[in-house]
C-alpha cells in the first residue's frame, strides 16, 4: 500500500516537470540563446561600411573600450536617469496621495470606481500615440503656442520652440512618462494600503495619534515592500526608455543629444548594422541596470528583510 502511494506521488511529480517543459523551452530559446549570442558578438568587429561587410573579426574588449573612452555611455546614462527621475518623483507622490485617498473608507468618495478607471486609462495608450499627441500639441503652430500668443506671452510669429530647449524637452518626456504610469502605481500602492491590518489604524486612533503620525509610523513602513517593487520596476523601465523620446525628437535626441537615451543609442548601432558595438552596449546596459538595481535594493531594504 505504501509502495503504491509512493509510486503515485512520483507519477504526479513527473507530470509537474512535463508541464514545465514549454516554459523552459520558450525561456531558453527567447532569453538564454539571445543573451549568449549578444555577449559573443560583443567581442567581434562586425559592421557595414557602405555596401561592404567588415568582419566578423575578433577584437576582444575593443568595443567596450570604445564605449567607455568616448564618454557617450556616461552621457546617455545620465540623460536616461534624469528623464526617469523627473517623471518618477511626481509619479510616486501623486500615486501615494491617490492611493491613500481611495483606500481611506472614511472619505466616502462617490464614484471611486469611475475615478480609478480614468486615472488608469493613460496606461492603456500606446507610448507612440502619446508622443505624437504631445508633438502636435507643443508644435510651433500647436495649440499651446496659440494660447501663449493670445495671452500676449509670446509675440505672433515668434512661437516658443519646446523641442529646441533641453529643459522643456526633458519636461515633456517626464510628463508623458508620469501620465502613462501613475495610474498603475496608484493601483499597486492602494492594494498595499488595503492589505494593512485595520486594527493597527484603530489602535493608533485610540492612542491619540494624528493622521500624519499614523501615515509615517504605520502606513509608510508597511508599504516598504511595495515601494521597493515599484522603484525597481520603474528603474528598469526607465533605463529601457525609448519610444517617447525617439518619436518626440525624431531619433536625434535633440537638442544636442541631451535627450538621447541608452536604448536610442543602441538602436542607432543596430540600425547601422554595427552588431559588435550593439552587443557591447547591450552587455553594458545589462551591467548598469544590475548595479543600479542592487544599489537601490541595498539602500531600501533593511538587513532583517534580506
Amino acid at each position: 500500500m505504501a509502495a503504491a502511494k509512493k509510486s503515485k506521488v512520483v507519477s504526479y511529480t513527473k507530470w509537474g516537470y512535463i508541464f514545465l517543459i514549454p516554459f523552459f523551452a520558450v525561456y531558453i530559446f527567447f532569453q538564454v540563446v539571445p543573451l549568449i549570442s549578444t555577449i559573443y558578438n560583443s567581442f567581434f568587429e562586425n559592421y557595414m561600411a557602405g555596401l561592404n561587410q567588415i568582419g566578423p573579426n575578433f577584437v576582444g574588449l575593443s568595443n567596450y573600450a570604445a564605449l567607455i573612452t568616448t564618454g557617450d555611455l556616461v552621457k546617455y546614462t545620465w540623460n536616461t536617469l534624469l528623464m526617469w527621475i523627473a517623471g518618477f518623483i511626481p509619479q510616486i507622490l501623486v500615486s501615494l496621495l491617490l492611493g491613500v485617498w481611495f483606500a481611506d473608507t472614511s472619505c466616502k468618495l462617490k464614484g471611486d470606481g469611475f475615478f480609478k478607471t480614468v486615472i488608469y486609462m493613460p496606461n492603456l495608450i500606446m507610448a507612440s500615440a502619446m508622443a505624437m499627441l504631445f508633438f502636435a500639441i507643443f508644435a510651433d503652430a500647436g495649440p499651446v503656442n496659440q494660447i501663449l500668443q493670445n495671452l500676449g506671452i509670446r509675440e505672433a510669429g515668434d512661437p516658443y520652440r519646446f523641442l529646441e530647449h533641453t529643459g522643456s524637452t526633458v519636461a515633456l518626456v517626464a510628463t508623458m512618462n508620469f501620465l502613462m504610469w501613475f495610474g498603475n502605481t496608484t493601483i499597486l500602492l492602494m492594494a498595499g494600503i488595503m492589505g494593512i491590518d485595520t486594527s493597527l489604524f484603530e489602535a493608533a486612533s485610540v492612542d491619540g495619534a494624528s493622521g500624519s503620525q499614523t501615515f509615517f509610523q504605520i502606513t509608510m513602513p508597511l508599504l516598504r515592500p511595495i515601494f521597493v517593487y515599484v522603484l525597481l520596476t520603474s528603474l528598469i523601465g526607465g533605463i529601457q526608455m525609448f519610444d517617447i523620446p525617439q518619436i518626440l525628437t525624431n531619433g536625434d535626441g535633440s537638442p544636442n543629444r541631451t535627450t538621447m537615451t541608452l536604448i536610442m543609442y543602441l538602436n542607432k548601432h543596430l540600425y547601422s548594422k554595427n552588431y559588435g558595438m550593439g552587443g557591447a552596449l547591450s552587455v553594458m546596459l545589462f551591467i548598469v541596470t544590475t548595479i543600479l538595481s542592487l544599489i537601490i535594493y541595498r539602500v531600501t531594504v533593511t538587513p532583517e528583510e534580506y
